[in-house]
């Protein structure tokens, strides 16, 4: 009987149930869209942070105090030749690039701490090169006799000769070839050749960003120089997404000699056993073991900065608040309806109690139909909601964010990542809204929700009304 009264009531009111049903679709349809564009968000500013830690790594350690400006200045050495042809020199200099380097053993501190799982070294390095040839000048003599030591008041000039040289400045970072699975080249992909083997971390051997060896011409099988050695490139890394860690990647031990640190690391790759433990770790790791930073990508995301920024607070702060305030808005104004319905159903609910029907279940049937109200508004909020984030995908606006400086450090994490040299750089990301089980099952709570709060109420109104007043209405 329940169900038939139900049935009938909605079919004869259809009008007043689409108003009350379109009234919190909107509301709905608006938080499912906000909630998807702050979801997009959120992968986006990960597709920057991954740019500099990777898949697999939760966080890094590195040594507290960021390396101070030397007062040093690079030294270059060239070897003067006779010849009167023109001689091509080059001079190199590899220097460790970033943060002050930790003991090697740090690692396995670390390694060994309550909640980690694994944790890998890395050397960054940066390397100034100059190249270029110096040409000899030759001896001219005008007036006199020309001849040396001849007289004649001849005069001798130095024309022709000089020098012509470039300066080029690249990034080297040196990797842990036996656990590749963390570290600054998991935020690449091997687009080419092949990546390091366990048993390389010694050899000469050397994987190229992709944008770096573009410009220099460098393919699989070619050599590299770095400071008087060549190394084989044995692949090409290609970044996810924005800047690659270096534009050059060589084993670890081989990286130490080059930069006359032996057993020395920068950065301190860290993955933690349980993701949702990545705060504790991070305190447990800066308590036993002093003297470190440790640096989360939560610490980083906070410097994110652009157009992603502007838009993520846009999305979490300003739209949290629209969507409550329209939500209350359709709530309050489907309980006015269904109450202002009630009202107008005197004649109707009086006779109902003059044939028998109790208050309480003239409030049930108030309160199934405002129910079904709220699961249309829920469906067509859904729809709409979900139209909304396709349409955001489908048109996939960009954005443009760059990781700022939390510690001053000229290349560490929190300096834009290792091995970078301008942090500053802008990363354009593709914004997505995703739509999750969770946003979904919130739009069905939430119509359920706002069908309740209107049944109530219209059935609070419903039960005080008296078959007398179904009598007055009829006269």
């Amino acid at each position: 009987m329940f169900l038939i009264y139900l049935r009938r009531e909605l079919r004869r009111r259809k009008k007043a149930a689409l108003v009350i049903a379109m009234g919190l679709a909107l509301g709905i349809a608006l938080v499912i869209t906000v909630n998807s564009v702050s979801a997009g968000m959120t992968q986006a500013q990960g597709k920057v942070l991954q740019s500099l830690y990777g898949l697999g790594t939760d966080m890094t350690v590195t040594k507290a105090q960021p390396t101070t400006t030397s007062n040093s200045r690079p030294n270059f050495k060239f070897n003067a030749k006779s010849d009167s042809s023109s001689s091509t020199q080059s001079s190199d200099q590899v220097r460790i690039q970033g943060f002050e380097t930790l003991a090697s053993s740090t690692v396995t501190k670390v390694a060994d701490q309550t909640g980690v799982k694994s944790a890998v070294g890395g050397l960054s390095l940066s390397v100034i090169k100059v190249d270029g040839s110096f040409t000899q000048g030759k001896a001219q003599t005008s007036g006199g006799s020309g001849k040396p030591g001849g007289g004649g008041g001849g005069t001798t000039k130095v024309q022709g000769g000089g020098a012509s040289f470039g300066v080029n400045s690249y990034t080297v970072y040196g990797v842990d070839t036996g656990n590749l699975a963390v570290g600054p080249l998991t935020s690449s992909k091997i687009t080419s050749g092949k990546t390091f083997t366990a048993s390389q971390n010694n050899d000469k051997t050397a994987v190229v960003d992709s944008a770096y060896a573009k410009t220099n011409k460098l393919t699989v099988g070619k050599t590299l120089t770095i400071s008087g050695t060549k190394f084989t490139v044995i692949g090409i890394a290609t970044a996810d997404s924005g800047d690659a860690a270096a534009n050059v990647y060589i084993p670890l031990t081989r990286a130490q000699t080059m930069a006359a640190s032996k057993n020395k690391v920068t950065t301190i790759y860290v993955q933690a056993a349980d993701s949702k433990q990545i705060s504790a770790v991070k305190q447990t790791i800066q308590k036993n073991i002093s003297g470190t930073t440790v640096t989360t990508s939560a610490d980083l995301a906070s410097t994110v900065s652009g157009s992603l920024s502007t838009a993520s607070n846009l999305a979490t702060s300003v739209g949290k608040w629209l969507s409550i305030a329209v939500l209350i808005a359709a709530f309050l104004v489907a309980a006015l309806l269904t109450s202002s319905a009630v009202s107008r159903r005197t004649r109707e609910f009086g006779t109902l109690k003059a044939l028998g029907w109790t208050s309480g279940r003239v409030t049930r049937q108030v309160m199934g139909e405002s129910i079904v109200n709220g699961l249309l508004g829920g469906a067509f909020g859904i729809a709409i909601g979900l139209a909304g984030a396709y349409t955001v995908s489908a048109i996939s606006p960009k954005l443009q964010a760059s990781l700022g400086s939390t510690s001053g450090g000229g290349g560490g994490p929190g300096g834009g990542g290792p091995g970078r040299q301008s942090a500053a750089k802008a990363i354009e990301i593709a914004l997505t809204a995703p739509v999750s089980v969770n946003t979904i099952a919130l739009a069905v709570v939430l119509a359920i929700g706002g069908g309740l709060i209107a049944g109530t109420f219209g059935g609070w109104r419903a039960s005080r009304l008296r078959p007398a007043d179904a009598l007055r209405s009829v006269a």
